[in-house]
């Protein structure tokens, strides 16, 4: 270690002359230590939720999904899925077809999202684990039956098992409208209820309705179409690899996109909430950085004497100026590490027993407490972040020494 790291080590760990500077030295340390350590916790927290958020999304949307690049439907979807299957990391793939329709009920209606799935739909996703009432079923040997979500199930009055069946309704998309006869401009059919399902996201259970794939392709008038082809990957499979693949064989004529990809815009909430917030509690740490540099000012008023003692030894300008920046960095990069463990432990320790808990309703919320998880590159961004802020005390506190050393 250098004569001036030696010096400034040596000052940071000895007792001041003047209390008010190890007041000031304490409340710099501290300042740097509870805004590193906030910083640690809040991005941690937004990760959690982030984490939840895909859980959440992970019971209904495919590992990967294949859209058209044009166009509404893939016109080829059976020969993509004998394409796509022949590929070692593909498991299971099928053909969905989801498009607007008008449910009716006994004397209430609304406008949902009908999605039509294969039977054995719940294979590829973990949907029958969302049902909240009535048992996951879509066909048997005589009817046909829906599961809807919870938000047409309450404003349609839907109950499984009921006698009663839901009317569906879609405008034909071939053929000319009857100003005469305005009901003979769409496609109806109706089927039975037997479950409902609850995913916790407004995007699915607001209007969202799953029925056999006959159904939805007779009601909107489709005969091998398909809106996307939906993928499920097998457990050692890597999912960049698949999709790489899948992008070279399919060509630019389709997307493959990820559950991250397929949800880009709940994602990209999150992230932008949480680097706002980031920015934030950046700026708050360069306002408690000022104690550093306040910290710094003092000392060297107190160290008059022994500056002129290094001189009177042949200290350079430099070299005397060299010890206070070192003092700057050890003060900032001290209240980093320890920030950084106290905001490590803090996150360990709400992952482990939950200490917060969310202000609500148990019942009503996804989680009773509040999620994080830690991400290392989080860590770096918040050290390198520090480090920048001690890299510009360190240059206010060379200025200060230059003017001082006249």
């Amino acid at each position: 270690m250098s004569l001036p790291l030696k010096i400034a080590l040596r000052y940071l760990k000895s007792k001041k002359a003047h209390n008010a500077v190890n007041i000031i030295s304490i409340i710099s340390i501290c300042g740097v230590v509870v805004t590193t350590a906030a910083l640690v916790c809040v991005l941690s927290v937004f990760n959690g939720f982030s984490d939840v958020i895909q859980g959440r999304l992970a019971k209904l949307d495919p590992q990967v999904a294949i859209v058209p690049s044009h166009g509404k439907t893939i016109a080829n979807a059976d020969s993509v899925i004998a394409a796509v299957t022949k590929l070692q990391g593909v498991d299971m793939a099928m053909p969905v077809l989801e498009d607007q329709a008008l449910a009716v009920f006994s004397q209430y209606q609304m406008p949902v999202r009908l999605k039509g799935v294969p039977v054995n739909y719940h294979e590829l996703n973990s949907i029958d684990s969302t049902i909240i009432d009535g048992n996951y079923t879509l066909k048997d040997d005589v009817s046909n039956f829906a599961v809807v979500g919870v938000g047409p199930a309450t404003n349609l009055r839907l109950m499984p098992g009921s006698l009663r069946m839901l009317q569906v309704y879609a405008p034909k998309r071939v053929g000319r409208v009857n100003v005469a006869n305005p009901i003979d401009a769409f496609m109806s059919d109706s089927l039975f209820v037997s479950a409902v399902f609850q995913v916790q996201q407004a995007n699915y259970d607001q209007d969202l309705i799953i029925v056999p794939l006959d159904f939805a392709r007779n009601l909107f008038e489709y005969e091998s179409e398909a809106t996307q082809v939906e993928l499920k990957l097998k457990p050692q499979a890597q999912e960049k690899a698949v999709m790489h693949e899948l992008e070279h064989m399919l060509g630019p004529n389709y997307q493959v996109k990820n559950r991250l990809m397929q949800q880009a815009e709940s994602f990209r909430m999150v992230n932008v909430e949480k680097w706002v917030t980031f920015l934030l509690l950046a700026f708050i740490m360069i306002i408690a950085t000022f104690n550093v540099i306040s910290t710094l000012s003092l000392l060297i008023i107190e160290k008059d004497e022994s500056i002129a003692t290094f001189q009177n030894l042949g200290a350079s300008r430099q070299q005397i100026t060299r010890i206070f920046v070192a003092e700057g960095w050890f003060i900032t990069m001290l209240g980093a590490v320890v920030g950084i463990f106290i905001g490590l432990v803090l996150c360990l320790g709400q992952q482990t027993f939950g200490w917060l808990k969310l202000s609500a309703d148990p019942t009503q919320v996804i989680v009773n407490a509040y999620p994080v998880h830690v991400v290392w590159t989080d860590i770096l961004t918040v050290l390198l972040l520090v480090a920048a802020i001690g890299f510009v005390t360190s240059l206010v506190t060379s200025t200060i020494m230059r003017r001082r050393l006249r």
